[in-house]
């Protein structure tokens, strides 16, 4: 039985599993780089604690594929103030520029209350804000979906 597809663009094809993780297949021009990027993003993001983006939970680099934890669903309502104050305070708090900063990259997540930032695959990765505290080291669950 095949997962539900969320998204099959040129660029990627996005389903939703049963437990309602997200699995990305990264294809086209720049697959391989793009990939990466977003990896090494969703990484660095998880590193300096920022909760509202999605937690890496499987690499599967070979294949250009990976799975992560689900942050809602798409924001159709968001203004473009709203999300560019969003990626604002992304890069602003986290060190990541977005470059894709656009409204139909943030989602709503109801299990955490608050707006949620996806699809870094053309995103940068700055240095660490001045005073940014990485979070305390701790155990991840053991069912590890869900969102954010």
């Amino acid at each position: 039985m095949s997962l539900p597809t969320l998204k099959d663009g040129i660029r990627s094809q996005v389903r939703i599993d049963f437990n309602g993780n997200v699995h990305k297949r990264l294809r086209g021009t720049g697959a391989e780089e793009r990939y990466a990027t977003e990896v090494a993003v969703l990484k660095v993001l998880e590193e300096r604690g920022c909760p509202y983006v999605p937690r890496l939970l499987e690499e599967h680099p070979e294949e250009l594929y990976f799975v992560s934890t689900n942050c809602g669903k798409q924001a159709d309502q968001i203004s473009k103030e709203k999300a560019d104050r969003i990626f604002a305070k992304l890069e602003r708090d986290y060190g990541v520029r977005h470059l894709d900063a656009e409204p139909r990259n943030i989602t709503y997540s109801d299990q955490i209350g608050e707006f949620c930032v996806i699809d870094f695959e053309l995103a940068e990765i700055l240095p660490p804000p001045p005073g940014l505290k990485p979070p305390a080291k701790k155990t991840p669950p053991q069912d590890a979906g869900g969102t954010c």
